[in-house]
């Protein structure tokens, strides 16, 4: 064999980092040593990977071919070197969310998961859709469970669960007392809403399409707990999941508000590169999040 596992993780760790020393960094070995392996891979083969663009190392298209297929044998390798060792299969699971199901769904499914499978190291990452499903692309992570629509035709989308957004105040906002807002009452009021790049940003403005021009959007705010406390503030009026409102709901702190003609339904996704190799601790997360 031409090639060592070796030269295949710093090529794959390149592609990540897109920066040598950072990938040399993660391997814990020197740049010049990284840097030599990815130059005899390449001159070994007679082959170009990567397109330098200023200070960062670029995936060309073979090389960009060649990721999917690497990946898949660094994962057998590692699949093998632990049964090897360890006499049990064990095995790693790095799981991306979106913001809302991170910080309320995600980690009650992961406690689950690592009661059932034990042998399995898992990560979470949180963040919004956009980070997330670019992550999912680079193969960084191995499984996601998004909130927003993605188009992306190397990504395998299937819907996981429903999910509604609910409009809200702080019982003393002057709205509270409206049994049915309409949409001057939307218009007159200021908002606090996600920002562009999340999935629950991407249904509001779906929503609230015709009206989205004139709203009054003071603040934009990536974190949900942060948009629950400054409408508890009586700044103006949020737009939320409602899987992050039950608590605030239930105790009061928060008053939900029923709206005239507006679709706020929408549906959660699980997320899988089309080429990536699916592990059993892949299939094992899909028999348990398919119970939530």
């Amino acid at each position: 064999m031409r090639f060592t596992l070796r030269q295949l993780e710093i090529f794959i760790a390149t592609a990540h980092h897109q920066n040598i020393s950072k990938a040399a960094e993660s391997l814990a070995m020197s740049q010049s040593a990284a840097s030599g392996a990815l130059k005899e891979l390449e001159s070994q083969f007679d082959v170009q990977l990567f397109d330098r663009v200023g200070k960062r190392l670029q995936l060309n298209d073979f090389g960009k071919a060649l990721q999917p297929k690497t990946e898949e044998l660094l994962t057998r390798a590692h699949e093998l070197e632990g049964e090897l060792s360890q006499h049990v299969a064990s095995s790693a699971l790095r799981v991306g969310a979106t913001l809302s199901i991170g910080n309320y769904l995600a980690v009650p499914m992961i406690a689950q998961f690592m009661e059932r499978f034990p042998e399995t190291r898992v990560t979470l990452e949180v963040a919004n859709t956009a980070t997330i499903t670019q992550k999912l692309d680079g193969f960084e992570l191995d499984v996601a469970l998004i909130e927003g629509d993605v188009n992306n035709p190397d990504l395998n989308i299937t819907p996981w669960r429903s999910d509604d957004l609910k409009v809200f105040c702080a019982p003393d906002h002057p709205l509270a007392r409206n049994k049915l807002l309409k949409d001057s009452d939307l218009l007159s009021a200021r908002w606090i809403i996600r920002e562009p790049g999340s999935g629950t940003r991407q249904t509001f403005e779906r929503a609230f399409h015709d009206l989205l021009p004139s709203l009054d959007i003071l603040f934009e705010l990536e974190h949900t707990e942060a948009i629950k406390r400054a409408v508890e503030s009586g700044l103006g009026l949020g737009c939320l999941s409602a899987i992050t409102l039950e608590e605030a709901f239930a105790t009061g702190r928060l008053i939900e508000l029923q709206l005239e003609n507006r679709d706020l339904s929408r549906k959660l996704y699980q997320v899988v590169h089309r080429k990536k190799y699916v592990t059993e601790a892949i299939e094992n997360w899909w028999s348990v999040s398919d119970q939530f």
